[in-house]
């Protein structure tokens, strides 16, 4: 029951965060650049129905699909970056709070993708996207969350370890990470009875996908690679692998503090 109570509150909590937008996505047709006046209207709208109070920044990311040459296809996604970012400024925001506008060149394809799905993947690739980094909501403290093993854990229990976190669009450990880690090995090498899920999460992805690129691979796997690596890390620190299992839960579960909190991954306790 406590289980259940607690996987209702999470799914509330993901569905009055989903409907705050974080990224606004605008498209373009095949090696252009140019804006149109509703796409242009669509993103400064867009801001301007943001809480003004709580844009700390705004980050202008460009990109194109997988043709081309790396050098055109760079210059192209800057292009498309620049063009929105000149529609935002010209509509009277601030260029000050833009803090990054960068053309990240072209996106590639899966390549177990159908090849009657590559020409709407293409469209979706040639794109801008624009990503507004609010400051934080008050902490929301959920029942059976919590930052350490407690004493006595219930199935469903979850562990949110606070530098267990990672940079954008990345799923390699950083040190603080590591050092948690570390100490979390201890405990668990104590408490063998102990077994449990790795999550994976990512944030400030656009409305349609619910799953993040991972820059290393170029694949969109970015929460299972969080996972994964916390897996593999735990695994080299002699926790058992038949106790573990990791899985990526995309962007369905944000914490409701800043954004890169929800790029992190946690513990749920599924067997004791």
């Amino acid at each position: 029951m406590r289980l259940k109570t607690l996987l209702s509150l999470l799914f509330l909590c993901a569905i009055g965060h989903a409907q705050e937008n974080v990224v606004q996505s605008v498209y373009f047709q095949f090696d252009k650049f140019a804006l149109d006046a509703n796409q242009g209207k669509a993103v400064v709208d867009f801001i301007k129905k943001a809480d003004s109070t709580r844009i700390e920044s705004i980050e202008i990311f460009g990109y194109t699909d997988d043709r081309g040459k790396d050098a055109y296809n760079t210059k192209l996604s800057t292009q498309r970056a620049a063009e929105v970012q000149k529609r935002i400024v010209a509509a009277g925001i601030k260029s000050k709070v833009i803090v990054t506008i960068e053309g990240k060149g072209k996106i590639t394809i899966e390549d177990d993708l159908e090849p009657e799905k590559i020409p709407e993947k293409r469209s979706k690739n040639r794109r801008v996207d624009v990503v507004l980094n609010l400051r934080p909501l008050p902490k929301i403290v959920l029942p059976g969350m919590y930052t350490a093993i407690p004493k006595n854990p219930v199935i469903g229990d979850h562990i949110y370890l606070e530098n267990l976190l990672f940079e954008r669009g990345s799923s390699k450990l950083t040190f603080k990470a590591k050092t948690q880690l570390d100490q979390l090995a201890k405990i668990l090498q104590k408490q063998k009875n102990l077994n449990f899920e790795i999550q994976g999460h990512v944030c400030c992805v656009p409305p349609y996908q619910n799953e993040a690129i991972d820059l290393a691979t170029k694949k969109r796997k970015l929460s299972t690679n969080r996972a994964e690596a916390v897996y593999k890390y735990l695994a080299v620190k002699k926790i058992a692998k038949e106790r573990m299992t990791f899985k990526g839960y995309g962007n369905k579960v944000p914490l409701g503090k800043d954004f890169e909190y929800d790029r992190r991954v946690e513990l749920v306790i599924t067997k004791i």
